[in-house]
């Protein structure tokens, strides 16, 4: 294998790339979304400067991938800050979990999402819409929802989905000093809200070491949404190198 052939190599193994080199396009994405009110000195410890936190803010969240481009189905769960970057307000993305190898492979290399390996699930049962977190064998989250109660205006949908989002690319060196260490943005493109609607919810989160959703803590449940999409994600661009503390952009 020559150099220009390694130099085209998208990732290990070099034979059998853990996932493929192309734009995911995902459709019938759909969102079981609920924000919630809680610790503000728990919030500002987790959330990475230049970013700035207005509300104590967190949006628990999991995605159902029903189609997705080179990957397949998949579900994904996790905890986005709502933040500002400057005088751009977005999602600051804290935890995802999911239960695909090849779409936590790619989030991580590819991107920078914080992507780890978990086993969510979202559901109908009787009259609730169910989305629940396991880590393991353990259950560290369990959101519930009145099921489509009542409908969610599609352009407060979009403005809840389409928001700029932002990432920390770290990526250690040999000597165990980052080599890479960026916050990142992307943001959703090609959105189509195909369904929307809100309601009653309830969230759960319990404590475990290696999946502390629970270190924010639900204070109070300020509003829910039952959202499905088509969309695709662009690409990651870097707006803050802290190895040189200057912004990228």
């Amino acid at each position: 294998m020559n150099r220009a052939r390694i130099l085209e190599t998208l990732s290990t193994p070099v034979t059998a790339p853990a996932y493929a080199p192309v734009a995911a396009r995902f459709t019938d994405r759909e969102y079981l979304s609920i924000v919630y009110r809680t610790d503000p000195e728990a919030l500002r410890a987790v959330v990475p400067e230049p970013l700035r936190v207005d509300e104590p803010l967190v949006r628990f969240e999991v995605m159902k991938m029903t189609d997705v481009t080179a990957y397949g189905p998949y579900v994904e769960a996790g905890q986005a800050i709502p933040v500002r970057f400057g005088d751009e307000r977005g999602d600051y993305l804290h935890a995802m979990y999911l239960d695909s190898f090849a779409a936590t492979a790619a989030g991580r290399e590819v991107s920078a999402y914080p992507k780890a390996m978990g086993t969510p699930a979202l559901f109908a049962d009787h009259s609730a819409l169910v989305g629940t977190l396991d880590y393991g064998s353990v259950r560290v989250a369990t959101a519930t929802m009145g099921y489509k109660h009542r409908p969610l205006a599609p352009e407060l949908a979009r403005e809840q989905i389409a928001v700029p989002t932002y990432m920390l690319k770290v990526v250690p060196g040999y000597d165990g000093t980052p080599r890479v260490c960026e916050l990142v943005r992307t943001r959703i493109t090609d959105l189509v809200v195909k369904e929307a609607y809100t309601g009653p919810a309830r969230l759960q989160l319990f404590e475990h070491v290696l999946a502390p959703l629970a270190d924010l803590p639900v204070r109070e449940i300020v509003s829910a949404g039952h959202i499905v999409t088509d969309l695709t994600l662009d690409k990651a661009v870097p707006v803050h190198d802290y190895l040189t503390e200057e912004d990228a952009s």
